[in-house]
């Protein structure tokens, strides 16, 4: 069964507000545990890395883009909210949240993202009208009192087989008996209950106890899809984080270094500002840019390659910074067929941006978008626009050919961020170009919101 973890008092939302490296003072060797819980959480707190925050190299860039900071707080409490109108508006009592990141938007509070993506050890319970209850991975439970959102911590029950081996079955029959006391007791008599990820095994156990199992994924998506003002301030300031490592990057492009070398100074880059992981390793030179989809290898970049990448970037705050570019590595001049497959992926950037403005509607995106020439056509990337938030987020609009078997309708509205996608590369050629853009969908338009600069030699005509 779960061990229960008591909320320490001055923890939880509504108690005191916790000041970085406000260490206080230790009890003495003769405390209690009580006491020396309390003052361990306490420290831990103070030293939390989201409240000490992201360095004097990140400040720096911030103060000089003129961006100020966001209203945390407040940014915490608007995802709340926004997650109780989305159980609200489907008569559920709560929602079980697994996913790292979907955690992350309510409670704004991490552990181990990337080993939690494939460990299912920690989890959330929010309750529609009720408490927020975390579930938290052994000995961590002092990992979210800094940012006034949890109501209370709990042990987690985990139920998959490295954690659970021949006894799964049990762990996952103790976690449901769980959840439905949760529910008897703060859904008022309302025993549907949303989940964004539940394994397969676990379900009888949940409807053993009269819970009905409902599909959540779509509710986070939707509450995560508009962005608050201190969201996407949130998300600028990671952006300008992102270039300035991506500046690093294109300063440190010299033929002779391998893909990786490269690669290697936008992770360093992102992690000296204070940002997160990196989800893929899309970086490819030379020949190895077609087809697309390429991993980040050993390969020596050579004179006159040309270098694309997308950063794919989780940043400071949480926010994903997803922005391709495309270089040319040495001093030299781009070829014409270089430069042609720069101008096309151009123009299509450019005509698609130019588009966005709420109202608009995916199928409208998809047919009426620039689209490619017949021989680049195959080799197209998978999508044309793409929500994003603290990852890759909905919705997902496809090029014309593919709305029928793949695509999907919905419209723009304001406070949504997209992406603008292009790879433009010959079926059968030598190379490809990759390209792509972050944009805020406002009240009359767009803005973009990346502003990393195109390759002057790329562009520039024959």
């Amino acid at each position: 069964m779960n061990v229960h973890v008591s909320t320490i008092s001055g923890f939880g939302r509504h108690k005191r507000k916790i000041e970085p490296f406000a260490i206080p003072t230790h009890p003495g060797t003769d405390a209690g545990f009580e006491e020396l819980e309390a003052y361990a959480r306490a420290k831990a707190a103070s030293l939390n890395q989201h409240l000490i925050g992201y360095g004097e190299l990140a400040e720096t860039e911030w103060k000089t883009a003129n961006l100020a900071a966001p209203d945390l707080g407040a940014m915490r409490h608007y995802r709340l909210d926004r997650i109780r109108a989305e159980l609200r508006k489907r008569d559920l009592a709560g929602i079980h949240l697994y996913d790292p990141l979907n955690i992350r938007y309510a409670t704004d509070c991490t552990n181990m993202q990337l080993w939690t993506a494939h460990n299912p050890v920690r989890c959330v319970f929010i309750a529609t009208d009720g408490p927020v209850i975390l579930f938290e991975f052994h000995s961590c439970e002092h990992l979210s009192d800094h940012t006034g959102m949890v109501d209370e911590v709990r042990g987690c029950t985990a139920w998959f087989y490295f954690e659970g081996g021949n006894r799964c079955m049990e762990f996952a029959q103790n976690w449901a008996d769980d959840i439905a006391a949760i529910l008897r007791e703060h859904g008022g008599g309302n025993m549907r209950c949303a989940f964004d990820q539940v394994d397969s095994h676990g379900v009888p156990c949940l409807e053993k106890n009269g819970i009905e199992v409902i599909y959540g994924e779509d509710l986070m998506e939707e509450a995560r899809k508009i962005k608050s003002h201190d969201e996407v301030i949130c998300m600028r300031r990671a952006i300008v984080s992102c270039e300035a490592a991506m500046a690093e990057m294109e300063r440190a492009l010299k033929p002779g270094m391998s893909e990786n070398d490269l690669w290697a100074v936008l992770h360093a880059e992102n992690i000296r500002r204070g940002g997160e992981w990196i989800e893929t390793r899309l970086l490819a030179s030379g020949p190895r840019t077609n087809p697309w989809f390429q991993e980040s290898s050993a390969r020596i970049i050579e004179d006159g390659d040309i270098v694309s990448f997308d950063t794919d970037l989780i940043g400071p705050y949480g926010f994903c910074c997803d922005i391709s570019r495309t270089w040319l590595a040495g001093d030299g001049d781009p070829t014409a067929e270089q430069r042609e497959l720069y101008r096309i992926a151009i123009d299509q950037m450019e005509a698609n941006t130019a588009m966005l403005r709420p109202g608009l509607s995916f199928r409208e995106l998809s047919m009426t978008a620039t689209q490619l020439p017949d021989d680049c056509m195959p080799t197209r990337y998978g999508v044309l626009f793409h929500g994003v938030g603290l990852c890759d987020e909905y919705p997902s609009i496809r090029y014309a050919v593919d709305h029928e078997h793949h695509g999907y309708d919905g419209v723009l509205e304001p406070g949504m961020c997209v992406c603008v996608e292009s790879y433009v590369g010959r079926h059968g050629g030598h190379e490809g170009v990759k390209l792509e853009d972050q944009c805020l969908i406002t009240e009359t338009g767009y803005e973009l919101l990346s502003n990393y600069p195109w390759d002057k030699r790329l562009l520039a005509s024959t």
